[in-house]
């Protein structure tokens, strides 16, 4: 059993602190108490829409929908151009939230070619970025940081969202002090390998005391030892990313069992663009830290103070 966390009752998620596969992945914050799960919403199955088959994995964009034996599917392609069919309804994800895909109105206007966004969002055409909000998203370091820039980079500035990385989180308590959260200033953290017990847990744990936090500040974490691990191994070409024995350090041993430079932190740096650049879509993230970083976009973006 996960232990639990203090209570806060103003944080508007409920945390995710391991790295469980099993459940809902999506819900999560160190700082609340469970909620009722939301029931899914329906989203249209429109030509272009970029979804996640949830059972099998399988990502692609809507071709068409189609009735089939009695079924109504709906036809989803890949980016190495692979078909497949699937029945309309729940279990599917889109922008890394689960819903239950529909068929389009009849006789309504049809989207093909409707841009998406690197996180699979609508493009916003023609959009100036607007001014940043008083609140933040802080990660955990710079490599997060260029992730979540490369993935959801648009879909920030279109709403004004500043990421600030931390470099660690020692002393995380301090660093929310530091910001002052408040109505119209909230806060939220992406913390690496939240899981129960870690030192990580406790330094999230410790965010609880700081004035303000309870209300305007939300905590989620991903299980994953660093933010190399969420993405996923096949765009490096790889079954699975390589174990690394403890007390080594993480990075320079995945490094070395790839095979690629690792003696000096010039090494880590240069092996860390050649895994970003293997990065083109949410496709290519595990849903551990999709869910983690719509979760924070949401909040953050949520305070009606803070326009």
């Amino acid at each position: 059993m996960v232990p639990s966390l203090p209570r806060m009752p103003g944080s508007a998620r409920p945390p995710q602190v391991s790295g469980s596969s099993s459940g809902d992945r999506y819900t999560g914050d160190v700082l609340a108490n469970a909620r009722k799960k939301p029931q899914l919403r329906a989203e249209a199955a429109e030509p272009g829409l970029v979804v996640e088959e949830v059972e099998t994995g399988f990502v692609g964009a809507v071709v068409r929908t189609e009735k089939s034996g009695g079924m109504h599917l709906v036809v989803l392609e890949d980016r190495k151009g692979k078909l497949r069919s699937f029945p309309l309804g729940p279990g599917f994800w889109v922008d890394g939230v689960a819903v239950q895909l529909v068929a389009p109105q009849p006789g309504g206007a049809s989207k093909p070619g409707v841009l998406r966004t690197a996180s699979g969002s609508r493009v916003v055409k023609d959009h100036r970025a607007r001014v940043a909000r008083a609140s933040r998203i802080l990660v955990e370091g710079k490599h997060d940081a260029e992730l979540v820039e490369k993935i959801w980079g648009h879909d920030l500035r279109v709403e004004g969202v500043v990421v600030v990385p931390l470099h660690g989180v020692d002393d995380l308590a301090e660093a929310v002090a530091d910001f002052g959260p408040g109505p119209g200033r909230r806060l939220g953290i992406l913390v690496d390998h939240l899981v129960a017990g870690s030192k990580e847990w406790h330094e999230a744990a410790a965010v609880t005391r700081v004035p303000g936090a309870r209300e305007h500040v939300l905590v989620v974490g991903h299980p994953f030892v660093d933010v190399w691990q969420a993405v996923r191994p096949k765009c490096l070409g790889i079954p699975a990313w390589p174990v690394v024995p403890r007390g080594l350090p993480w990075k320079e041993g995945v490094l070395e069992a790839l095979g690629w430079p690792h003696a000096e932190q010039a090494d880590v740096a240069e092996g860390w663009q050649r895994i970003l650049a293997s990065v083109n879509s949410f496709a290519d993230l595990e849903p551990d830290l999709l869910g983690r970083v719509e979760e924070l976009i949401d909040f953050v973006t949520g305070d009606a103070e803070d326009r």
